[in-house]
């Protein structure tokens, strides 16, 4: 037994066990109200709505719309105001008004508002072009706007850029925090070292400070004062609270509160009034269209050199913007100028831009760093240098030289593979030379596509007689496209290029392939650019027919064109009868030799079977035979095709295809026997015995359902020819052999159901026959049709199957109301009138007073028809 302990010490053990039951109570009533508070909790109120746009977006868009309401006024005052103050007043509000507004940012620089400074300074250079504008309206009206223009423009783009520069000067001067950690970084203008892309100011916190308030890290923003987390500068001032920069100030510290950041407009500004004044000089001197290219190229080369000795930037922006601008319409215009030379002069100084323009392109190729870009700089070049070299061939050499002399341009420049290059400007050289390339072959599709469209106009007269010429063969209706000579040398050109240069193993067999598809193409068009005789382009189609096909090295793709070729040369051989028989004989033994490589068999052995069958199509037609006649020596084909097919095996790749072109040569046989009765039954007769045959194979059973059907057809055929109407004739041939299956089927298979095994014979014999009964009025039909009906009634109850005894006794029935028709129509007669429903009502009242004993009687029926087979 357990002993129990003393009471002193069972006193305690109940005393610490009260005291955890009491801090366990008091914590949960401590979570009970927790959870009841936070069900009674309201909802925290919304948050209030963010603002659709930041302080430093809302500063800049006032400060751009201050400066353009100014620019305004100013236009408005020079235009309207100017006339009514004179010479002296005019002077004096030029030069005061134009030098306050360009001092302004001075200040406002050294106050940290490079925002505002901006703007400012936006409207003083406006103000200058005013200045400029009105300097020629008074005091030199007389001069050429044009060279003023120039002039002016010359001016302006100095005096801006020395304005920027004086104020951005400082590119080594930085932005240092004001919250103590002394940190600086740079202050330039955007285009300068250590300034993010754009021209944004870098600040301590990685945030730009363009017109932004710094909050949370105490530093100084361009136009906004920083002050403590979350206070506004002009918070902070109105509340008379110091800022970083107001106590460095105060304390006279030697180092500056806000040092001075670079203006980012002038500089851009003056770069972009520089475009103008070469082209203005030219214009102003009566210069030529050569000499304004030039001088567009000239300010292209120029704003190149800005871009690429600019970091980035808005100054980079507007030079790339110029550069690609100005030497975009000096390449078109140099293009023109090679197009439409005539005479040395024109196009050497064509040639001369071109080159310049290129060597521009594949030097701003060399200097990107990007890869891409360099890429198509250096594409461009290469065209570039092709144009540039092909002008004088272009103006002197006669009409269609162009394309080969540009090809072998394009070409020229493979060799760039031999220089030392970087890897982009050597992949657009080559890109240069694809596209030359392409640009060939796209003027030689015309040519290409009449010398591989135009045999097929003959499949609308046949045998109307031999043409004059290859050309006259594919040309129909003297449609020939100029310069057509071309079209071989450039094919031919490219599929060497191909085979040659390329050497990479990824891109080789493709090359050959794109190789051999030119080569092909050069075969078809030659004939006809020659003008050869027509029996000499039925050779070299020939030719195309046997090369991509009996080359070791072609699969897929030479057996396409081996088939394309060889269907263009039978619609050429269309026009004679001598060359139809001839072409298609040889393309039958061509494709039959092809079938000696196993990768060819599953394409060439349909193909010899195809020309085999048009060759005997062809050979009755020429013999002036009817196509009936025809269709007999025609199913020479398919038995053949199904010789070869059993020779192959089921494992041959080319045994569907041979089996497909055999079943064709059979249908067309057939179509051809189709209007003689007697030559279709003996037609479908032999295909059914080919038919029978390739059943016998293994794996091919299923093709004895056709072969029965052709034989069943082949006798119905034969009977219509004999003029049979019975239909006795038609239905016996097919219902005797079905039941005969049926029998052995279910000798085989005792649990097969009768109505799979005779129900179609039964079907097909009685039901023809009960039909020709019922509408014959003679009686023989029906008492050898009642006569046969109770057999198969006899035999269905003796054997116990269902179908006979149904079929049977139907059909039995059937025959006896045909027979006692007429009988019962006469006593129908001669009874009166009161009869028939006197007898219908006695009819009713016994089967009502019957109902059960006829319902068991009836169950009883089925179960005994269910219980047979």
């Amino acid at each position: 037994m357990t002993p129990f302990p003393p009471p002193a010490e069972e006193l305690r053990l109940i005393d610490a066990e009260l005291y955890q039951l009491d801090a366990r109570r008091a914590q949960l009533l401590t979570r009970r109200a927790w959870l009841i508070a936070a069900l009674h909790r309201q909802a925290p109120p919304p948050a209030p709505p963010r603002p659709e746009t930041g302080a430093p977006r809302v500063q800049n868009v006032l400060l751009l719309l201050g400066g353009v309401l100014l620019a305004l006024a100013a236009v408005a005052f020079t235009l309207v105001g100017w006339g009514r103050l004179g010479i002296a007043w005019q002077a004096v509000v030029l030069g005061a008004v134009t030098l306050a507004v360009l001092a302004a940012p001075v200040a406002l620089l050294r106050r940290g508002l490079a925002a505002t400074a901006e703007s400012v300074a936006g409207l003083g250079l406006a103000l200058t072009a005013l200045d400029a504008y009105a300097l020629h309206e008074t005091a030199l009206r007389a001069t050429d706007g044009t060279g003023y223009a120039a002039a002016a423009t010359a001016v302006l783009a100095l005096v801006w850029s020395g304005y920027g520069a004086a104020l951005g000067a400082g590119a080594g001067r930085r932005l240092r925090l004001a919250g103590g950690s002394g940190a600086r970084v740079p202050s330039s203008d955007g285009d300068g070292p250590g300034t993010p892309p754009g021209g944004t100011e870098a600040t301590g916190s990685g945030m730009p400070s363009v017109g932004a308030e710094a909050t949370g890290s105490k530093m100084v923003a361009d136009g906004t004062e920083a002050t403590g987390p979350g206070t506004p500068a002009g918070d902070a001032k109105a509340t008379g609270s110091r800022t970083p920069a107001d106590s460095a100030e105060a304390a006279g510290s030697r180092t500056p509160s806000a040092c001075r950041a670079a203006l980012r407009l002038p500089l851009p500004a003056a770069l972009a009034v520089g475009q103008l004044p070469l082209p203005l000089v030219a214009l102003a001197a009566g210069a030529g269209p050569y000499t304004l290219a030039a001088v567009l190229l000239v300010t292209a080369v120029a704003d190149t050199v800005v871009a690429f000795r600019c970091a980035g930037g808005a100054v980079r922006m507007v030079a790339l913007v110029g550069a690609y601008g100005a030497g975009g319409w000096a390449a078109l215009a140099a293009g023109w100028f090679s197009w439409v030379a005539v005479d040395l002069s024109g196009a050497a100084r064509a040639t001369a831009l071109l080159a310049l323009l290129a060597g521009l392109a594949l030097a701003a190729a060399r200097r990107l760093a990007d890869a891409s870009r360099a890429t198509a700089h250096a594409l461009l070049g290469g065209l570039l240098l092709v144009a540039s070299a092909g002008t004088v061939p272009h103006a002197f050499l006669p009409s269609g030289w162009p394309v080969p002399v540009h090809l072998a341009l394009g070409v020229a420049l493979l060799a760039a593979v031999r220089v030392p290059l970087t890897g982009p400007v050597l992949r657009g050289l080559l890109g240069a030379s694809a596209v030359v390339q392409a640009l060939a072959l796209l003027w030689v599709v015309p040519v290409v596509a009449v010398a591989v469209l135009g045999p097929v106009s003959w499949v609308g007269g046949v045998w109307s007689g031999a043409p004059a010429d290859a050309r006259t063969a594919v040309a129909a209706g003297g449609l020939w496209p100029p310069h057509a000579w071309t079209a071989p040398v450039v094919l031919l050109s490219v599929a060497a290029v191909l085979a040659l240069a390329v050497r990479d193993a990824a891109w080789r067999p493709r090359a050959l392939t794109a190789a051999l598809c030119l080569t092909w193409a050069a075969l078809l068009t030659l004939p006809a650019v020659l003008q050869l005789p027509f029996l000499a382009a039925l050779s070299v189609q020939f030719l195309a027919v046997a090369a991509p096909l009996l080359t070791a090295r072609t699969r897929l793709p030479g057996l396409v064109l081996a088939q394309v070729a060889a269907v263009l040369l039978g619609c050429s051989a269309l026009a004679t009868r001598t060359a139809t028989l001839t072409v298609l004989a040889a393309l039958a033994l061509l494709f039959a030799a092809g079938c000696r490589s196993v990768d060819r068999r599953v394409c060439a052995a349909p193909a010899a079977l195809v020309y085999a069958a048009a060759l005997v199509v062809a050979s009755g037609a020429a013999a002036g035979w009817p196509p009936a006649h025809t269709a007999l020596p025609l199913l020479s084909v398919p038995a053949v095709a199904a010789l070869l097919a059993a020779r192959l095996g089921a494992v041959s790749r080319a045994t569907v295809p041979v089996e497909a072109a055999g079943a064709a040569a059979g249908l067309l046989a057939v179509g051809l026997a189709a209007p003689d009765p007697a030559s279709l039954s003996l037609v479908l007769g032999l295909c059914g015995v080919i038919a029978a045959g390739t059943a016998a194979r293994a794996g091919r059973r299923f093709v004895g359902v056709p072969a029965t059907g052709l034989f069943v057809l082949a006798v119905w055929v034969r009977l219509v020819a004999w003029g049979v109407a019975a239909p006795e004739a038609y239905t016996l041939p097919v219902s005797v052999p079905a039941l005969l299956v049926g029998a052995v089927r279910r000798r085989r298979d005792p649990l097969l159901s009768s109505w799979t095994a005779y129900g179609p014979g039964l079907a097909f014999t009685l039901v023809p026959s009960l039909a020709t009964a019922w509408a014959e009025p003679y009686a023989t039909r029906p008492l050898l049709l009642g006569a046969t009906a109770l057999l198969v009634t006899l035999l269905g109850a003796r054997h116990r199957l269902r179908a006979p005894l149904v079929f049977g006794g139907a059909v039995l029935v059937l025959v006896a109301l045909h027979e006692l028709g007429p009988y019962l129509a006469q006593l129908a007669g001669v009874l009166p009138r009161w009869v028939p429903p006197a007898l219908a009502g006695v009819l009713l009242l016994a089967v009502g007073a019957t109902y059960e004993r006829r319902i068991r009687d009836v169950r009883r029926v089925r179960e005994v028809l269910g219980r047979m087979s």
